[in-house]
């Protein structure tokens, strides 16, 4: 494996230019939120003191204060100081360009021009190109994985960074980074809720990426995060893949296909993917989704909330529901009015 040529030395990341480009990037719609707030009083200083750290490599990460979130399902966050998100910031301005052109065009869970629509598109595309236009029974092989950010392992993670990047110092700091959490057990684990995140797991993930493709030669294939999709004509085919993929992300990942949520069944039944069910013609909210916009159309008077939903809807067969949906925002908006 090559390793990048960076452009940027550790110098470069750390220094008080990328600290204050980073923290014009962090802070939009952050302003308010006291932490924030109280940050920016003292903002050069601050910033003084993170680089004068981060050059002696006396930097030390902080730890993360934990709250629990519904999105849809239960998520457990873990949030790290302003200091320490204003450096996941830096380091990933600086990383992210470098790294997301070895990801494969498959892969689009936190990439720039990717995203859950992109994803369930060219789903939709493989599925109407292996089925030959609807024309023949197409098999579908389902899976994510058991706790992702909980599971990878960080001596891998720091293995696999270190094949990549020969700038010790850069290594240095990402493992200082990395090592600042820990799940259930030590070395284990990355934090939902850091930027950096993001990009790791993409850099985990991207391992089995290409062995999918490079060594399994397999064709129709999309990832988004720990959830994947593989499309096929033969049955037996996607079977006989399921023991291979156990086996390779144990081995080289230590991740586990979630035991409840590997399936192999016809697109023609319906297949759940990124939020949709999925059919040879047309696709629609998957059960516990619709129930959240219901729940929204019944009970929100956020305008941005209704918004954000009206944009899901128009990705898929639910006119009704997206009429609706338009129809409060009109309602709302005429009541801001006469306000």
């Amino acid at each position: 494996m090559l390793k990048i040529k960076l452009p940027n030395s550790y110098q470069d990341v750390i220094s008080v230019e990328n600290l204050l480009k980073a923290w014009e990037e962090f802070l939009p719609g952050k302003k308010n939120k006291e932490d924030v707030s109280e940050f920016s009083k003292n903002l050069m200083e601050n910033i003084l003191d993170l680089h004068n750290d981060l050059a002696s490599k006396s930097y030390k990460h902080s730890g993360y204060k934990a709250f629990n979130i519904s999105d849809p399902k239960p998520r457990n966050i873990h949030k790290a100081s302003v200091r320490d998100r204003l450096l996941h910031r830096a380091v990933y301005r600086i990383l992210y360009p470098l790294f997301d052109k070895t990801f494969l065009s498959e892969s689009y869970s936190c990439r720039i021009n990717k995203g859950t629509h992109k994803a369930v598109n060219k789903f939709r595309k493989f599925a109407w190109r292996e089925s030959k236009n609807h024309h023949k029974t197409i098999w579908v092989l389902k899976c994510d994985i058991k706790k992702f950010f909980a599971s990878v392992d960080q001596t891998i993670l720091l293995g696999v960074l270190e094949n990549y990047i020969s700038d010790k110092d850069i290594i240095w700091l990402l493992s200082r980074i990395i090592e600042s959490f820990h799940s259930t057990q030590t070395r284990v684990g990355l934090p939902l809720g850091n930027l950096t995140s993001q990009l790791l797991v993409n850099i985990y993930m991207n391992q089995f990426d290409q062995w999918i493709k490079h060594k399994i030669k397999v064709t129709c294939y999309v990832r988004y995060a720990d959830d994947f999709v593989i499309l096929h004509q033969e049955k037996d085919y996607l079977l006989e893949l399921i023991p291979k993929i156990a086996d390779f992300l144990d081995e080289h990942l230590k991740l586990q296909p979630h035991p409840d949520k590997v399936f192999v069944k016809t697109l023609a039944s319906g297949v759940d993917f990124l939020g949709w069910t999925h059919f040879p013609n047309h696709r629609v909210l998957r059960t516990s989704t619709k129930k959240r916009v219901l729940k929204a159309l019944d009970e929100s008077e956020n305008i941005n909330s209704l918004v954000s939903y009206g944009g899901l809807l128009k990705h898929g067969n639910q006119y009704l529901l997206k009429r609706k949906i338009d129809e409060k925002i009109k309602i709302l908006k005429k009541q801001e009015l006469r306000k």
